[in-house]
């Protein structure tokens, strides 16, 4: 990856510790997901903990499907950071942000933050899995101030 695609991506706007715990969990557990197949069998370990049993296999399904379309058709490599680092880079943040339109309700707003990350033709249906993502992880946190995400010592990234 090219500085410039560095600097694009991974910009420092925000930091985790100011974040409300599902959206600490949602870019966390991009973080592990990136990482592969160790990555993420943490991230799933996290889903099942987080949502209840009958729910877990289809949160995660979604998750797994909205992370593969935006990776396979973002128009450049998505930068993230270090799964221990507190930063949020601008990608994860893009992600983040449109999980959080998403659920809230405001697809059309959700659809042109997707264009940011993939291309217009995947725009909608982006919005409406990052939809689904957010109600599921919104609503494991409303039911349960105890979930965190699972931490790895082997992940190396971005600061």
């Amino acid at each position: 990856m090219s500085a410039r695609h560095h600097a694009r991506g991974g910009v420092v706007i925000a930091v985790l510790d100011q974040m409300d715990a599902w959206e600490i969990n949602l870019v966390l557990n991009l973080r592990l997901w990136c990482e592969g197949p160790t990555g993420r069998r943490a991230a799933w370990t996290d889903y099942a903990n987080a949502v209840p049993y009958g729910d877990a296999e289809r949160a995660w399904h979604d998750f797994e499907r909205l992370v593969e379309r935006v990776i396979t058709t973002a128009s450049r490599p998505l930068v993230r950071h270090q799964v221990t680092c507190n930063c949020v880079g601008s990608d994860e943040y893009i992600f983040l942000h449109l999980v959080r339109t998403a659920s809230d309700g405001y697809l059309n707003d959700a659809a042109l933050i997707a264009t940011l990350l993939s291309g217009p033709a995947h725009a909608e249906h982006i919005a409406l899995m990052a939809g689904e993502v957010g109600s599921a992880l919104r609503h494991a946190h409303c039911k349960s101030n105890s979930i965190s995400p699972v931490a790895t010592a082997e992940l190396v990234r971005l600061h």
